[in-house]
């Protein structure tokens, strides 16, 4: 095959998931400390990773109210992954610390 050929559908293998309006997804950072999450509040995309890292002496977890997804226990230092499969809003809170809140608003 020549040389040009090959350049071009390699090309096209790269640039048709631009073409079509395809995003790489995005990894998040929520950090946990002082008996909050920060952000609070996040936006995100769908195909969107979200890491909870836990910098507080107590344990705790992400959990959405909707039962999508839950973190575990996160003891200090400990992070958790969790994609965004679909969207809309997610509520979450740490079951061992109920009036921790926090919200992801997915698009």
């Amino acid at each position: 095959m020549p040389q040009q050929t090959r350049r071009a559908i390699l090309g096209a293998l790269i640039v048709s998931p631009l073409a079509l309006g395809a995003r790489a997804a995005t990894t998040h950072q929520v950090e946990i400390a002082g008996f909050k999450y920060s952000p609070a509040e996040l936006n995100v995309a769908v195909g969107d990773t979200v890491v909870f890292t836990n910098t507080d002496g107590a344990p705790h977890t992400a959990t959405a109210l909707d039962g999508s997804f839950d973190t575990k226990r996160l003891r200090r230092g400990n992070s958790a992954e969790v994609v965004i499969e679909k969207a809309g809003t997610f509520e979450y809170k740490c079951t061992f610390h109920p009036n921790m809140r926090g919200k992801i608003i997915a698009s």
